[in-house]
C-alpha cells in the first residue's frame, strides 16, 4: 500500500473554498473513479491556516497513474473546477509526495 500526502496551501482566506470543493465535487468524482481518500487535515498550530494536506491510499503507482489521470481529465472535474475559479484561484501551491509504511509503522 502507498499513500499520496497531498499539501495545499490556499490562497489566503480562500481556504473555506478549497474545503467545500473537496466535500461538495471532488469526493464525488474521486469516488467515482475508485479513488480512496485516508484522510483531511487543516492546520490548527502551526506556519499557516491556509493549508489543507490529505492523502490518497493506492495499491501501486500504476493504479496512481491510471486513476488521477482520469480524474484529472474528467468533464465533469474540469468544469466543477473552472467553476468554483470563477473569481480566481483557490489554491497557490500543491506539494505531493507517494510514501510507503516503515516496517515499524503502526499505519500500514
Amino acid at each position: 500500500m502507498l499513500r499520496e500526502l497531498r499539501i495545499y496551501e490556499a490562497v489566503p482566506g480562500r481556504l473555506p473554498d478549497l474545503l467545500k470543493r473537496f466535500e461538495t465535487i471532488t469526493l464525488k468524482i474521486w469516488e467515482k473513479h475508485g479513488i480512496k481518500q485516508a484522510g483531511f487535515w487543516t492546520t490548527v498550530i502551526g506556519e499557516s491556516n491556509q493549508t489543507l494536506y490529505y492523502m490518497v491510499e493506492w495499491n501501486s503507482l500504476a493504479e496512481r497513474e491510471t486513476k488521477w489521470n482520469a480524474f484529472a481529465a474528467d468533464p465533469e472535474w474540469l468544469a466543477a473546477r473552472a467553476q468554483t475559479e470563477a473569481n480566481g484561484a483557490i489554491v497557490a501551491n500543491v506539494k505531493n509526495f507517494i510514501v510507503a509504511p516503515t516496517s515499524f509503522s503502526a499505519v500500514k
